[in-house]
């Protein structure tokens, strides 16, 4: 193999190896927020694999793909594996965004919503305030560092064109998205169940006093008792997320072993 042959490979390994990186900067949070020019996340990417790839290259010793059309699988093979990575930690953001949309209904706020600008989504305001706090906390707590040290062990797991696609990646793919639902009911749980007492006793105090007009005062009562259950569980929800993003983690975990 002559200089330019060797240099050609070299190319086609470090964009592999962009690719993968990339794949992280399209879904998950914090990285792939829309309000982050495209420029600017394509910029990182290039950097960070512009840093990892000497690291990379004296690792493994890879030859690329000379045909297009196998090139072109190579390629996507690199970009499933840094989408799926950020997609396990989007489906976490996601079952918070959840939780916050059934406590918006079950409180009141359900016809209020703000443009997410991460999203570039309509969101409720309880939706969107869990949302921003369970973002900041994941940064707080470099949770965007371990997602990075995910991507750049992946290599170590899965080498370039290296990834083994089965069935369980479907699936895993689907329980994770299910845990959205489970996660969501979970963090709702006591809005809704505080929720469900008012209206049984607003119920109650219907049957006895049929004189009180009981929607102008269920209403303010339910965002009141809202707001007030929401204020008292946020200490606790910074501990659930603790137990959330080691999930996370796990999950992330789960998904570059299946892939090997």
């Amino acid at each position: 193999m002559d200089f330019y042959d060797l240099l050609q490979n070299h190319a086609a390994v470090f964009l592999l190896m962009m690719t993968r990186i990339s794949g992280i900067f399209l879904i998950a949070p914090f990285f792939g927020s829309q309000n982050i020019p495209v420029y600017f996340r394509a910029g990182i990417a290039f950097a960070i694999s512009l840093v990892m790839f000497p690291v990379i290259d004296q690792k493994m010793a890879i030859e690329a793909p000379m045909s297009i059309p196998g090139y072109s699988l190579a390629v996507l093979a690199e970009l499933v594996i840094g989408w799926t990575i950020g997609f396990v930690s989007y489906v976490t953001l996601q079952a918070v965004n959840f939780g916050g949309k059934m406590m918006d209904m079950q409180a009141g706020f359900s016809v209020v919503s703000e443009i997410d600008p991460t999203s570039g989504q309509q969101n409720p305001l309880i939706g969107s305030f869990l949302y921003y706090l369970t973002l900041m906390v994941f940064l707080a707590t470099n949770g965007h560092h371990v997602l990075l040290a995910s991507l750049i062990r992946s290599f170590d797991a899965i080498p370039i064109m290296g990834m083994n696609y089965n069935s369980s990646i479907a699936e895993l793919m689907v329980d994770f998205t299910a845990g959205i639902f489970l996660t969501g009911v979970k963090i709702a749980m006591p809005i809704t169940f505080a929720i469900l007492l008012t209206n049984v006793s607003l119920g109650i105090l219907a049957r006895t006093m049929p004189q009180l007009n009981i929607f102008v005062v269920g209403i303010p009562m339910q965002i009141i008792i809202g707001l007030f259950v929401l204020g008292i569980t946020i200490p606790f929800y910074i501990l659930f997320l603790d137990v959330l993003f080691n999930e996370m983690y796990g999950n992330i975990g789960i998904v570059l072993r299946a892939l090997q």
